[in-house]
């Protein structure tokens, strides 16, 4: 009998477990650091005319989006209203990890952008906090951008 009650806790430890596991394809926005809105404004370096309005652009940089190692924020340039370049002006180098992780995860978040024109990019595998403060440090540029 105690066998069976010890693997009957075991077996709903890990069902619990696996619910509770998130992947990095994960949808759903996790609130990390100070909740949106409470970060630095969007900053726009531009006439007042939007790039919809006009078909020109500018350069906009996004709110910084606190995540657990540090902010990140993000800087686009648009023209002829496509994102034509996007760059993190902001994000964790506190330590020799940060510097690895984001060496490599910034880059693929700004080609990421590039091609799908919008804040919908995928979060870079080991770099999730990185990546989630990018995607909505980026949405706040693009908001910015719009008017």
């Amino acid at each position: 009998m105690r066998r069976i009650a010890i693997t009957f806790a075991a077996t709903v430890s890990v069902v619990v477990l696996l619910f509770s596991y998130r992947t990095s394809t994960d949808s759903t926005p996790v609130a990390v650091g100070r909740p949106l809105g409470t970060g630095t404004q969007p900053t726009r370096t531009t006439s007042p005319a939007t790039p919809a309005q006009t078909g020109g652009g500018g350069t906009f940089t996004g709110s910084a989006a606190d995540t657990r190692y540090g902010p990140v924020q993000v800087q686009i340039t648009v023209a002829g209203g496509k994102i034509t370049d996007a760059q993190a002006v902001q994000y964790p180098q506190e330590s020799g990890r940060d510097v690895r992780i984001n060496s490599a995860a910034v880059p693929e978040l700004n080609q990421e952008t590039l091609q799908a024109q919008s804040a919908q990019i995928d979060t870079v595998s080991g770099a999730t906090y990185t990546s989630e403060g990018y995607q909505q440090s980026l949405q706040s540029a693009i908001d910015a951008a719009h008017g």
